[in-house]
């Protein structure tokens, strides 16, 4: 209990990209959906990108916004 997913995408940063860690390891910037599939990818979370779903609490916190959450900060 209150374990937290193995995908973070943390709040936006003043460029617009969002830092990825997974399972507690930065794993790059985002600055968009896309990349964030391509990371859980090469994390081996799913053979092919396409076949993530970003919304499954189970997997992947949204902090600061969700997956459609991509401007700077303020």
């Amino acid at each position: 209990m209150g374990e937290h997913p193995p995908v973070i995408v943390h709040p936006p940063s003043p460029s617009g990209g969002r830092r990825v860690t997974v399972r507690g390891q930065i794993v790059g910037l985002a600055y968009g959906r896309g990349d964030v599939a391509e990371f859980l990818r090469h994390a081996g979370l799913a053979p092919d990108a396409e076949d993530i779903d970003l919304d499954a609490p189970g997997l992947v916190e949204w902090r600061g916004g969700d997956k459609d959450c991509w401007a700077g900060a303020q």
